[in-house]
């Protein structure tokens, strides 16, 4: 059965009302596009919290970075489970989460607070990308299936940048802002489960729900060179993107000397927003040439990161951040492109976990050291040697693609 027939004939099945599939797959894409707003919503507040409660940059980093954590063990052990047990469920389940980590953030009195809140906001997430990125697809016309795609690619780097932005730029207009950005993600998150509940079901109920929730990390034989070439890249590209969601906007204060909410936030959006575009725009480029674009920008990157922070410049960082983010939308989406043909079809969920495993751990783990370094070295030596450390890995994956095209 087609998933048009599935939603054609949920109604009648179910004889519940439900929204026909151009309102829902609007709906479903706004839902999914809050998930993430929430996520970079918190990277220019963190910044303001610092400035309320004068914790230490250790516990800066470590609140932005056990979103991972929580992202992480609900996609190994949740990413699978809406194909067997129908997506609205799952999507239902991670916006409630979601709502409970937007009510936290909202009554937050310290950074415990923060902390458990982005503990569970990751939770939401990892619990609800993957049946929303199928959902939308499933959703989309059935001539148009590329817009699905899309709109969850869209979705979530342009709500991480997008929620960053805003976020910025309540704190430049109100000191209210945590309680307007989160008032506003509650009332979101709720007319966004409201939709997902009256929309249709795009897949049937099938049995292997809670063996499907047994986590699995397994590249097999036929894609390991390609997922060894590509791996230190993707390592790379999430620590910069550690780097601008994580340490980026409370830079803006604290080595570049500029109390700007609003800069915040943008040194928060550009690199996200730029990845979302490049992402897009690289889709039909072929993939080894798409990598080999992208690790250069994530080099280049780097190191107008890397010049920023020395010269003092804010400008010539953000514009090593944008120049990243070109990196990031390049060589993420070539390394699936490489991998994911030389597995078979049952073997791609293990493969999809160990992407995100290689991902998550460096989106967290080098910036919790970075914070805990910044303490003893002070902030630009930590931030410079965590910067240096991308290109290396970039260099790394240079070399093994340089590698595979010869022996080609």
């Amino acid at each position: 059965m087609s998933s048009s027939q599935l939603i054609t004939e949920a109604p009648a099945a179910h004889r519940r009302r439900t929204l026909p599939a151009g309102p829902a797959l609007t709906g479903v894409a706004l839902a999914f596009t809050s998930l993430y707003l929430a996520a970079g919503a918190l990277t220019p507040l963190l910044v303001v919290y610092r400035q309320q409660w004068r914790f230490p940059p250790s516990l800066l980093t470590l609140a932005f970075a056990v979103y991972a954590i929580g992202f992480l063990a609900a996609v190994l052990s949740m990413g699978s489970l809406s194909d067997h047990v129908g997506r609205r469920p799952v999507l239902i389940g991670a916006l409630v989460i979601q709502l409970a980590s937007n009510v936290l953030f909202l009554v937050a009195t310290d950074i415990g607070w923060v902390i458990a809140g982005r503990i569970v906001q990751g939770v939401a997430s990892g619990a609800g990308t993957a049946a929303f990125t199928a959902a939308l697809v499933e959703l989309a016309p059935q001539n148009k299936k590329r817009l699905g795609t899309i709109l969850g690619s869209v979705g979530l780097t342009g709500g991480l940048g997008g929620g960053s932005l805003l976020a910025g730029l309540a704190i430049q207009l109100s000191p209210a802002a945590n309680s307007i950005v989160f008032a506003v993600l509650v009332v979101l998150t709720i007319l966004g489960a409201a939709v997902v509940v009256l929309s249709p079901e795009t897949v049937p109920r099938t049995s292997g729900a809670l063996r499907s929730m047994v986590p699995r990390v397994a590249v097999p034989p036929t894609a390991r060179k390609e997922f060894a070439a590509a791996a230190p890249v993707v390592a790379a590209v999430w620590m910069l993107a550690g780097l601008s969601g994580g340490l980026a906007p409370s830079m803006v204060r604290s080595v570049f000397h500029l109390d700007s909410g609003l800069l915040n936030g943008v040194a928060g959006f550009v690199a996200p927003a730029v990845s979302a575009v490049i992402g897009l725009s690289f889709a039909r480029v072929d993939p080894r040439r798409a990598m080999t674009v992208g690790i250069y920008a994530s080099i280049a990157g780097a190191a107008g990161i890397i010049g920023g922070v020395f010269a003092g410049s804010l400008t010539i960082m953000i514009v090593g951040q944008a120049v990243a983010g070109v990196g990031f939308g390049a060589s993420f989406s070539a390394a699936l492109r490489l991998v994911f043909p030389l597995a078979e079809a049952h073997q791609r969920a293990g493969v999809v976990a160990g992407i995100y495993v290689v991902s998550y751990v460096a989106f967290g783990v080098p910036i919790v050291i970075e914070g805990r370094l910044a303490g003893p070295l002070g902030e630009v030596p930590a931030v410079v040697c965590y910067t240096a450390l991308t290109v290396l890995l970039a260099l790394i994956s240079l070399i093994a693609q340089i590698r595979i095209q010869r022996r080609a």
